[in-house]
């Protein structure tokens, strides 16, 4: 079963300094058929001014991973950890028994960056933090694991069975995604357009997948584009 969901009928936030898509139900943005897609339970889309972000705020079981698209974010939390997450990188934080931290777009230009929240397999965790560079061109014509709760190699860990991937791939190019009918999937457009078993998707269009065993993606455009795999809640 694949539900596509248009980019149109995302919920938007217009903050000023933060412009926010928010897939799913997310602070005071409640809607309960729109709750998770598996253990998925957060997708936001972000854009931040220069010099705005997010003061120190808490988090609790939550695996809690940020993947910079464009500018950078200044990070800084209770860990102790404190630096920059550039674009092309891919932030982890467990938040296990509970964490502070703040995101600040301390540049001159623009940030773009996704939030997804998973919940994860255990409760109690201690909180931990992991950060990881990727290069554009490992996401080139492939589905490219950049975080992992599958013991996957040189990929972001965090603590759920579950995977995320990137991909960019170029227009007329098709790829398959082998899966279980118990998984559940979340595809998310970034940029272009694409074909997933026959169904299309523009750029910031999204598609809730579960019941499926092979996904074809095939580029109608250059698109890139997000994959979560994700077991059942």
């Amino acid at each position: 079963m694949i539900k596509i969901i248009k980019s149109l009928d995302r919920q938007f936030n217009d903050f000023g300094w933060l412009k926010t898509f928010w897939l799913f139900s997310f602070s005071n943005y409640y809607d309960p058929a729109n709750l998770q897609h598996g253990k998925l339970r957060v997708f936001n889309d972000d854009t931040v001014q220069p010099g705005k972000g997010f003061s120190t705020h808490p988090h609790e079981e939550m695996e809690i991973i940020t993947l910079v698209l464009d500018g950078e974010i200044t990070h800084k939390d209770s860990m102790g950890n404190q630096g920059v997450i550039r674009a092309g990188e891919v932030q982890r934080m467990s938040a296990g028994t509970g964490l502070t931290h703040s995101e600040y777009n301390t540049s001159k230009t623009g940030l773009a960056f996704y939030q997804i929240w998973i919940l994860p397999d255990k409760r109690g965790l201690e909180p931990s933090y992991a950060q990881r560079q990727f290069k554009p061109e490992a996401f080139k014509n492939t589905v490219f694991p950049v975080a992992s709760g599958q013991t996957m190699p040189d990929t972001v860990s965090f603590h759920t069975d579950a995977t995320i991937y990137r991909s960019i791939l170029d227009s007329g190019k098709t790829v398959e995604f082998l899966t279980a009918k118990d998984r559940y999937l979340f595809v998310y457009v970034s940029s272009g357009s694409i074909r997933i078993n026959n169904h299309l998707l523009s750029q910031k269009d999204q598609a809730r997948i579960s019941l499926e065993s092979v996904l074809t993606f095939s580029a109608v455009q250059t698109t890139d584009f997000i994959l979560v795999d994700v077991p059942e809640a």
